[in-house]
């Protein structure tokens, strides 16, 4: 995957929390943890789970979720 963001920053997910529309996931980046809100359906489509390995990808006011 190859973005214009600069800002990326691996991390593991430590929590994801559904709402009706609105997942907040919560992912370590070495002691740090930063949340993201993202849709439930990005959620499904991107298979994110506890534990799993994610990007995190700050650009702008936004932080995004990416998957490799």
């Amino acid at each position: 995957m190859r973005l214009s963001a600069r800002n990326q920053i691996k991390g593991t997910v430590v929590e994801v929390k559904k709402g009706a529309t609105t997942s907040h996931v919560r992912v370590d980046i070495g002691g740090t943890v930063m949340t993201s809100s993202i849709t439930n359906e990005a959620v499904d489509d991107l298979g994110i789970k506890v534990g799993g390995q994610v990007i995190v990808v700050v650009k702008a006011s936004d932080v995004m979720i990416a998957v490799d």
